[in-house]
């Protein structure tokens, strides 16, 4: 049950990298939700959920050391009650599917944050879903049918540990960097790494960076350049 549903107003956590899109979200959900805190990378966030409970979590796709999606799914598992809303700028309707299938309540797109998330954050909190007008739900009942195939059908088959991989790799971090934020050893990131170029069909690490990013877990201005 909601705080809201006892006359106090819930309590959120934000997620984002952008310190200002931070700062005018909280101005946004003023008056309506108790800010417990705010991050700016997906481990962070993560840790903050176990920590503080929320009742709502607010966060993006593309985010440092571990992408939305991923977070979202260690979420459901260790704090299942909290409601997340995705506020992003992927206005594809694979990514509201995978976004929806991850756990999610909620996904809307940040340029209309203004005029939809508080009608979004009312919404999910009453055990509804609430999803962007700009994305139907017949598209998202059809793309949930297929179990987001297509596009992301590459990523759907690799394991959580290979995308957290991938995405640590993409961002610029050595097997060294990668073995300890991870907590297991170098041979274990270089295996599947050697995995992921397989798998993949992606023979460099550049490779796995553009499709990282084509594929949302890294913004294309914290992935690696054509020059690294």
């Amino acid at each position: 049950m909601s705080e809201m549903i006892t006359g106090k107003n819930p309590r959120l956590l934000m997620a984002d990298d952008h310190s200002i899109m931070l700062a005018g979200l909280r101005k946004l959900v003023e008056g309506m939700c108790d800010v417990v805190g705010t991050v700016q990378d997906g481990r962070a966030l993560v840790e903050a959920a176990e920590q503080l409970r929320p009742d709502l979590i607010l966060l993006d796709i593309s985010m440092p050391l571990l992408n939305g999606m991923d977070a979202a799914r260690q979420i459901k598992k260790s704090v299942p009650d909290a409601k997340l809303i995705f506020l992003t700028m992927h206005a594809s309707p694979v990514f509201a599917t995978e976004a929806i299938q991850s756990g999610a309540s909620g996904y809307l797109l940040k340029q209309s944050a203004a005029s939809e998330l508080p009608l979004a954050i009312e919404t999910v909190l009453k055990g509804q879903t609430y999803l962007t007008p700009t994305i139907t739900k017949p598209v998202l009942d059809s793309m949930g049918k297929q179990k987001a195939t297509g596009l992301r059908k590459s990523m759907t088959q690799l394991t959580p540990r290979q995308r957290e991989v991938l995405q640590l790799l993409a961002e610029g971090k050595s097997s060294k960097d990668i073995a300890t934020l991870l907590n297991v050893s170098v041979k274990t990131v270089e295996f599947h790494k050697t995995r992921l170029m397989e798998q993949l069909d992606l023979h460099t690490t550049l490779a796995l960076a553009k499709f990282a990013i084509a594929e949302g877990l890294v913004s294309a201005d914290t992935g690696l350049s054509p020059n690294s």
